[in-house]
């Protein structure tokens, strides 16, 4: 791949294309001590804030294999599910040139942020990341998919979108509804703490008639580990 693999930590700020995080030195984090400030933790506008993520991205049962359920758990440091690292990012443009996104996406999205967000239980990469295992459409389930293999494990922000405080909707970079993209999406009418868990999954960017999007298409991140 041409896409060159970095990660922002530690007292600067994170900002994902403008969107999706802002971070300062003392931001609240789900990550492992083992993963450290290596480890981005991603959690819905719906169940909480910057400061206070209650419930964050998390691998079903822990489990590093490809199709794993992505749901959303109580945040913990002890949790190595919780564990994530962006294993590669760039402009759905460099992702164009590396093969991995059609040149529909890239016509529509060229200068947006896009990234993979790699499981990495306590801090070891396993080459498997958050994407889905067919081409997004409505309640597409979200699961671990092989990272750098496809445009099902690339997520574009979607700066236009963005709200305050670094909230945005996340595309599913296998897209094909440009109109009204398939984005990362937690089940409505569902809460984390239910049995059994709900699964995140694709759906159609939705909003309000004030043009906002729903708060369970809205996504932050924060880096480190829980304080």
């Amino acid at each position: 791949m041409s896409i060159k693999s970095r990660i922002l930590a530690g007292a600067g700020a994170l900002a994902l294309a403008g969107g999706l995080a802002t971070v300062g030195a003392m931001s609240a984090s789900a990550a492992t001590p083992p993963c450290g400030h290596r480890c981005i933790d991603i959690f819905s506008r719906e169940f909480g804030t910057h400061s206070h993520p209650n419930f964050v991205l998390d691998v079903w049962r822990q489990t590093a294999r490809a199709g794993t359920p992505i749901i959303l758990y109580r945040s913990s440091n002890a949790d190595k599910a919780q564990d994530f690292t962006i294993s590669n990012q760039g402009t759905v443009g460099d992702f164009y040139a590396a093969g991995l996104v059609s040149a529909s996406l890239n016509l529509h999205y060229s200068n947006d942020q896009a990234y993979e967000f790699e499981y990495s239980p306590n801090g070891v990469n396993s080459g498997l990341c958050v994407g889905t295992a067919s081409t997004a459409a409505n309640q597409t389930p979200v699961v671990l998919v092989p990272c750098d293999a496809s445009a099902k494990s690339v997520w574009v922000v979607d700066s236009q979108d963005a709200i305050g405080r670094g909230y945005v909707p996340l595309i599913n970079g296998s897209d094909t509804n440009f109109s009204h993209p398939y984005v990362l999406h937690y089940p409505g009418n569902a809460f984390p703490t239910d049995t059994p868990r709900p699964q995140l999954n694709t759906y159609n960017l939705q909003k309000y008639s004030n043009n906002s999007v729903f708060d369970n298409e809205l996504w932050g991140a924060n880096f480190g580990v829980l304080r």
